[in-house]
């Protein structure tokens, strides 16, 4: 299952690899909670983690992410990890969507302004 999150690119830490096989990369998202400001912890991972690049600290992002949890034992003590995988980065749609462009005054359309043209018949159908 997929969740989004949107808020402020807080800090992008660089990639890690972690073993010969795997690489990950963190980031930490500013989301305002109400009168508190919570700074959320995701993951890329492998070939995600390039996403990350084409954004800045402090730009407003849109991060899509799955919700990943596993049991670990080591020495006889049992630990549980959660991890916000994120695969997705954007900015907010509000900011992705571009205004369209304004139409050309001379492009032969009428405007809202323009009377429909009178049609004089003589006929008595309705249509």
């Amino acid at each position: 299952m997929a969740f989004e999150a949107e808020g402020k690119l807080y800090k992008k830490m660089d990639t890690q690899q972690v073993t010969d096989t795997f690489r990950k990369r963190e980031f930490i998202v500013e989301m305002v909670d109400g009168a508190y400001t919570q700074l959320i912890k995701f993951q890329m991972t492998q070939n995600n983690c390039e996403k990350l690049d084409g954004h800045n600290e402090g730009d407003e992002v849109k991060v899509t992410f799955n919700l990943r949890g596993r049991e670990y034992t080591k020495d006889g003590r049992t630990s549980y990890f959660t991890n916000l995988d994120a695969w997705k980065i954007d900015a907010p749609s509000s900011q992705q969507a571009a205004p369209p462009p304004p139409a050309a005054a001379d492009a032969g359309f009428p405007s809202p302004n323009d009377a429909p043209p009178t049609i004089e018949s003589n006929d008595d159908l309705p249509f």
